[in-house]
């Protein structure tokens, strides 16, 4: 029976593996909030269900089954994304977390009908895409990240990480989102990045700027 612990375990695994992390145990709880005995319990059941491997380094890699059920959650959470967004016009940084709650209550039948009404675009409101989820992937389409762009240059805002809620209200709040063009006009000593968006000076920290997916304009 594949619970709803058990989708987001192996969504989180499979979400980390694409950003680059290598995962371990403490990698899990700090992805999922939860402390390292929930893990080691969690972990336990997975292995037994033969949807994880745990290597003798600690390493936690997903099996072909633990893969394609993280996979179709994943597609779950992007088509709520997408529905709450182009259906029912919800701010953009808001869904995230409503996608969270509502992708474990997509049936097979319903999926078939979003799929249907939305079709097949490989970009959620948030800007990231089904396909290019790890940095490798998006540097080989010529996306850099904020914190990589060169002074003088425009840019076309092609991402944002989504799994802050903070951070997405603060982008929000200074124009900072999928579409937008904006410029780097200076990199500062206490290692803020002035960029300019809409006209407006805007001063960002090196956390902020390395969640932002951009390409030259």
């Amino acid at each position: 029976m594949i619970t709803i612990s058990k989708e987001d375990y192996l969504k989180a695994l499979a979400e980390a593996e694409a950003e680059g992390e290598t995962v371990i145990s403490a990698t899990l709880a700090h992805w999922l909030s939860v402390s390292r005995p929930a893990v080691t319990a969690a972990l336990k059941r997975l292995k037994k269900d033969g949807l994880v491997t745990v290597k003798a380094d600690g390493r936690i890699r997903l099996t072909s089954q633990g893969r394609q059920i993280s996979e179709r959650t994943i597609f779950r959470h992007h088509l709520i994304e997408r529905m709450l967004d182009e259906i029912f016009g919800m701010p953009w940084y808001e869904i995230h977390e409503e996608a969270e709650r509502l992708e474990h209550a997509v049936s097979p039948a319903f999926e078939k009908k979003l799929l249907e009404k939305l079709g097949n675009n490989d970009i959620c409101p948030h800007g990231n895409s089904l396909t290019l989820r790890s940095p490798a992937d998006r540097r080989k389409k010529g996306q850099l990240l904020l914190s990589e762009a060169a002074v003088n240059t425009g840019y076309q805002v092609v991402s944002v990480y989504e799994r802050d809620r903070k951070l997405l209200d603060f982008f929000e709040g200074e124009g900072i989102r999928p579409g937008m063009r904006l410029a780097i006009q200076s990199r500062n000593y206490d290692g803020t990045v002035s960029i300019v968006v809409e006209k407006r000076i805007v001063r960002i920290g090196a956390p902020a700027a390395e969640r932002v997916w951009v390409q030259k304009a």
